[in-house]
């Protein structure tokens, strides 16, 4: 089974910016004007899932709370670490999650459509 998660958005350029310099996902391709969409897949090659990001003339209307977000397992404290210092070098500010389970063992920032993303190393 291959995992896709697809999300509308109005800040497509601004997504692929973050998710590739602050999450340090791969451009693994897109596509343009296919029914008035454009989009982008975002992940790692040779992986079973990645991320789909579309615009179109549609704003999307989303409706998310604080527990709602995407979570990337790194491999190391130094891994998390270096997350960490692209994330402050880039003036994005951290977040305090709700879930008390994140507030020990993550960090959490928004992306520039507000989802939540949490970085975490696998216990």
């Amino acid at each position: 089974m291959e995992f896709r998660y697809a999300r509308h958005t109005t800040e497509l350029s601004r997504i692929e910016q973050f998710y590739i310099q602050i999450v340090g996902l791969v451009n693994l391709g897109g596509f343009r004007e296919h029914e008035n969409y454009d989009g982008l897949f975002l992940g790692f090659p040779g992986k079973d899932w990645h991320l789909e990001f579309t615009v179109s003339d549609e704003k999307p209307d989303h409706t998310f709370d604080e527990d709602d977000a995407l979570v990337f397992y790194v491999k190391s404290e130094d891994e998390l670490l270096k997350i960490r210092e692209r994330i402050l070098n880039t003036n994005i500010g951290l977040e305090t999650p709700k879930n008390p389970y994140w507030v020990k063992n993550g960090i959490m920032i928004s992306d520039p459509d507000g989802f939540k993303v949490i970085f975490s190393v696998r216990p």
